[in-house]
């Protein structure tokens, strides 16, 4: 098979791309030809054989600054002759797309299926839904004070600028709400052979919209397989790593530690949180880390902390906690509590509630019997793999339904 994995940016920058190229090294392992189209810019990693890419936009400098092309931000010309010049060249027979919005935006979609028509081309079109753009123009269902908010799911997006969930900026809202009614009222999404839903969460907002409902399967993200490290031993610390921010729930950990002086928190990646961790005794900042130290530090924990206070997917760091022998407490919270099993593998939290998390935290942490009862219950887990998730994919990508329910 020939398959064009599109996403806006083609270099390793956040989750999309993480998985954008785990499924184009995992296909290509397995004999498939693969291309990629997104934006122009140095760092790109991955291509396509043409060399045709959009131009970049850097959102950065404002809206004033990107409007020179008016609304090239909701529906591009350029964005539709350049994957055209792709589709003519590569042929391919599934064109799988991931973040599109805002940069490629769906008008793609508009020139794939024109691109299939006119070539009588069986190809499919596969949708991976990493946010909840499709219903949301904020993308994230929370508002402009990072509160899940789930005013749009009834398809009418004036809320987004009546609220100014867009950053608190009526222009951005505006935009995003033009956006919002604009792929509404177009075929673009019908199009679209299959949704991919990293969670079951995730799908169960898509399906509040019928355009959606018949199309959408959950299928949590795979992980790669983890390193085997040696000489693993729990260090007694509770860690969170990623982004560190309100919204993801760092705040209200930094609470919990004010409370609990005699256990040691470790805090790993970056954002707005981690200037608020220096006046902490109890509490370490190790900055950003990579590879084979960070599963390290994650599998030398006794705790990996969750707490997000938005609607999660499939956050890649519960997996890798899990599956590196470390019990996540996580909060309940979109797909998060898909992933964690309360009483063997975790426990789960009311999102924003320090008295719960603290709670959850002291559970697992109670006596050291309880911690190595959850840790050993981590060897067990088996979330998907490189192997169980192509088998599936295969199976979307020739248009197979109930995906869900096809084992590997």
């Amino acid at each position: 098979m020939r398959i064009l994995l599109v996403n806006k940016f083609i270099f390793p920058k956040g989750g999309a791309e993480t998985y954008t190229f785990d499924v184009g090294k995992m296909l290509e392992e397995h004999g498939h030809e693969v291309q990629y189209f997104g934006l122009e810019n140095e760092k790109n990693t991955v291509g396509n054989r043409i060399g045709s890419y959009v131009t970049n936009m850097d959102f950065s400098q404002g809206i004033k600054a990107n409007l020179n092309a008016p609304f090239r931000i909701i529906y591009s010309r350029e964005a539709r002759k350049k994957i055209r010049a792709v589709l003519d060249d590569f042929q391919p027979d599934v064109v799988h797309l991931n973040n599109i919005q805002y940069h490629l935006t769906p008008s793609i979609i508009l020139e794939i299926n024109k691109w299939r028509k006119e070539t009588k081309k069986e190809c499919k079109i596969v949708y991976t839904t990493h946010d909840y753009q499709l219903v949301c123009p904020s993308h994230g269902m929370f508002d402009v004070n990072m509160k899940p908010c789930e005013l749009c799911l009834d398809g009418h997006y004036i809320h987004c600028f009546q609220t100014k969930c867009l950053k608190n900026s009526r222009a951005k809202s505006l935009l995003g709400t033009l956006d919002g009614y604009m792929w509404k009222y177009s075929k673009a999404y019908s199009y679209v052979d299959a949704y991919i839903c990293c969670s079951f969460f995730l799908k169960s907002k898509l399906d509040t919209q019928k355009r959606f409902r018949d199309k959408t399967i959950g299928l949590h993200n795979f992980k790669k397989e983890m390193p085997h490290l040696d000489n693993i031993q729990k260090k007694g610390y509770v860690l969170e790593f990623g982004h560190l921010s309100r919204d993801k729930g760092t705040d209200t950990l930094l609470e919990v530690a004010k409370k609990m002086h005699n256990t040691e928190f470790v805090f790993i990646g970056y954002g707005p949180s981690a200037d608020k961790m220096k006046d902490i005794p109890n509490v370490k900042y190790l900055g950003f880390k990579t590879g084979e130290e960070l599963y390290r530090i994650i599998a030398e924990a006794a705790i990996s902390v969750c707490p997000s206070e938005w609607y999660e997917n499939c956050p890649y760091s519960v997996m890798e906690s899990v599956l590196l022998g470390t019990p996540v407490v996580g909060s309940k919270m979109g797909g998060i509590p898909e992933l964690i099993e309360p009483g063997k593998t975790g426990e789960l939290f009311e999102a924003g509630n320090v008295e719960d998390l603290m709670k959850a935290i002291k559970k697992v942490l109670q006596t050291q019997d309880v911690l190595e009862r959850y840790t050993k219950n981590c060897s067990q887990v088996k979330y998907e793999t490189t192997e169980s998730y192509y088998i599936k994919l295969m199976k979307i990508y020739r248009g197979e339904k109930n995906v869900e329910q096809i084992s590997s």
